[in-house]
């Protein structure tokens, strides 16, 4: 399955089929790269998945962003009639759907919108006139649609969507999750008959969406399964109906596996207008992908007393705030208040920020901080109105540099002990004995570079040439593994912190070379010039391998950079991890 470019191959539309009895599914969708936040960065489009339940009452559920609005209405007018729609049924609210539902009410007056108490508060604010037509749910509430479609409610609330809210439909036995068990992926495809290709797509989601409030996730697992679910229907991707059982059971592994992370960030935050959110996002990405666990904690929604107890376990922690009327807002200076009174004055620490035009909340958090003797574990981010593709991958990067920071940190106060068999995996740390060069492979999926940072290389061969390489579902494999996929192999130079820019997997567009000074190799792939010595490549056989896919691939010609140097090697204590 190949992975889309930038340029959309087919223009948006929406796919209505039936999914069950009296069920329709309508899928806004778009070819191209929808937005250019983290969680959309495969760049594989994306559906905004809608839900029609026809009964004696009539229930829509979760209309699409208003990017889709006039094509999402004008064929929703094709299978109902706007007047004889009851119900309007929201798993979460943001400004972006508000647009939809207004253009909604105005053909459909006499709906009632069905939510939770946070996303009802939010809607009265801005459309104070609805606030009649407004029903709160609870979890274990029910409403009755006739023909025995009975919808049950859960309220799933997480730091990122406090208005969380689910329904189950007791006939089709479907599980609406809205933004559970998605995938930002687009197809002709409905349900997931081929689930096997969707992994590295479902596992980026949870990643970006869900790794930072794991916690959360596995509360809301526990209330689905008191549900009879035979099929998960989703805000984005497939219908999940084959894999159901698998894919629960991956959201419970890779919970498990935050959670078991030897370090623990909290990250704290409010955000006003949702551009604090996404810088959030961001670091939490960088901080992921370098081991790291992450406790997201939104500061509207916590107590005190939450806050206390994410701050007094994390072993670093990292606040952010919007700036309002020249102030951070009350929940925040809060929480600040909680981490100058609670946290161990040795927790890295480290600060970020939106705002419109000063910027105070963001130098209040660095001054105060500073003050206290806390150790920055990052350059302050401060962030003008909505943050750019460039901005992000750089928020990404000081998630990524806070880590290594904090390994660093714990690695200091950390008294050396004996290694015995108690401690370390005898296997793995003979394993881990294994060393290889440091290299960044780079790779280009159209008029997009890519890089990622490995030391799984080998030579393989002697004539023709040849080099063998271990590459994850992750690092863009899908770029790598047909006879005559080509990249360039850059061996990078002891010494030389070129790694920085790079993560074990697939960056953001350009975005890791904006900083290198590069060249243009003669397969159109990127030649790092701070590099050892590179080595063009082009890829003649594979086989997957376990996690991995093996790549072999033909040296096509390659240069020597600098002959004074020595090649950068990665040691690693035990082969259980990178």
């Amino acid at each position: 399955m190949s992975v889309a470019t930038l340029t959309p191959s087919r223009s948006r539309d929406v796919q209505v089929a039936e999914i069950g009895k009296d069920t329709l599914i309508l899928r806004s969708r778009t070819w191209e790269r929808l937005k250019f936040e983290v969680e959309y960065s495969r760049q594989r489009g994306t559906t905004a998945n809608s839900y029609l339940i026809q009964a004696d009452k009539k229930a829509l559920i979760d209309p699409p962003g208003e990017s889709f609005t006039e094509i999402y209405l004008q064929q929703l007018a094709q299978h109902i009639d706007f007047t004889t729609l009851d119900y309007i049924i929201l798993g979460h609210v943001n400004p972006n759907r508000r647009a939809t539902l207004k253009a909604l009410l105005s053909l459909a007056p006499q709906v009632t919108l069905i939510c939770s108490r946070p996303a009802a508060n939010a809607l009265k604010t801005t459309f104070p006139e609805w606030e009649s037509r407004i029903q709160v749910v609870r979890s274990e509430d029910n409403l009755d649609l006739g023909q025995g479609h009975n919808l049950s409610f859960m309220t799933v609330p997480t730091p990122r969507w406090a208005d969380g809210l689910c329904t189950y439909d007791s006939v089709t036995k479907v599980l609406y999750t809205d933004k559970f068990f998605g995938a930002h992926i687009c197809e002709d495809i409905l349900f997931d008959e081929d689930w096997k290709e969707l992994d590295a797509e479902r596992r980026y989601y949870f990643e970006c969406l869900h790794a930072p409030q794991a916690k959360q996730v596995a509360v809301a697992l526990d209330k689905f399964s008191v549900f009879g679910a035979k099929c998960y229907a989703p805000a984005h991707g497939p219908v999940v109906r084959y894999s159901l059982s698998r894919f629960t059971y991956d959201y419970r592994q890779w919970c498990q596996g935050q959670k078991s992370q030897e370090l623990t960030v909290a990250l704290l935050y409010a955000s006003a207008y949702g551009n604090t959110a996404i810088v959030a996002d961001a670091i939490a990405q960088g901080l992921i992908q370098n081991g790291v666990n992450v406790e997201s904690v939104n500061c509207e929604l916590a107590d005190s007393a939450e806050i206390t107890q994410v701050v007094e376990a994390c072993d670093g922690l990292i606040i952010g705030s919007p700036t309002l009327g020249g102030h951070a807002p009350t929940q925040i200076q809060t929480a600040l208040g909680i981490v100058l009174s609670t946290a161990a004055k040795t927790k890295l620490a480290g600060v970020f920020g939106s705002y419109g035009w000063s910027g105070e909340a963001i130098d209040l958090l660095e001054s105060k901080l500073k003050d206290a003797n806390y150790r920055l574990g990052f350059e302050t981010i401060r962030v003008r109105f909505s943050p750019t593709p460039e901005i992000l991958q750089q928020c990404q990067l000081s998630g990524a540099t806070f880590a290594q920071n904090l390994k660093k940190n714990k690695k200091l106060r950390t008294p050396r002990q004996i290694v015995t068999e108690t401690h370390v995996d005898r296997t793995a740390q003979a394993v881990g004995r294994i060393i290889g060069s440091l290299c960044v492979v780079t790779t280009r999926d159209g008029e997009t570079h890519k890089g990622f940072l490995t030391s799984w290389i080998s030579q393989a061969t002697f004539n023709p040439p040849g080099i063998m390489i271990a590459i994850a579902q992750e690092q863009n494999a899908d770029l790598l593994h047909h006879p005559g996929d080509q990249f360039v192999l850059n061996i990078l130079k002891e010494g030389r912190n070129v790694r920085r820019y790079f993560s074990r997997y697939s960056t953001l567009g350009n975005n890791s070379f904006a900083n290198l000074a590069t060249q243009t190799a003669v397969n159109g792939c990127l030649i790092l010039t701070e590099a050892l010595a590179y080595l063009v490549c082009t890829v003649r056989n594979q086989i997957q391998c376990g996690d991995r896919w093996l790549i072999y691939a033909e040296i096509e010609q390659g240069e020597v950079l600098e002959n004074e140097g020595l090649t950068a090697i990665e040691h690693r204590k035990s082969g259980s991890d990178f």
